[in-house]
């Protein structure tokens, strides 16, 4: 028999799921729909560390961020 989850194992469990059903019905909206996933995604990611102490994560976001809009903003 499977030990039960710890609570944040449920709660890493139901991320994954959530992320999973919202990338199957936004992808029928195709490009847009994705990368609304990721940024979300991201901004997750980057709060999850910046809670735990590190703000690079968040930096790493800023300058991709910033090169995204230098290259199409030409």
């Amino acid at each position: 028999m499977a030990e039960p989850m710890t609570a944040a194992e449920r709660r890493a469990y139901n991320q994954r799921a959530h992320a999973e059903r919202r990338r199957a019905l936004v992808g029928n909206r195709g490009p847009k729909g994705v990368a609304e996933v990721w940024w979300d995604e991201a901004r997750r990611i980057a709060g999850q560390r910046a809670a735990q102490g590190d703000e690079q994560a968040w930096d790493d976001l800023a300058l991709t961020l910033s090169n995204y809009c230098g290259r199409y903003n030409a």
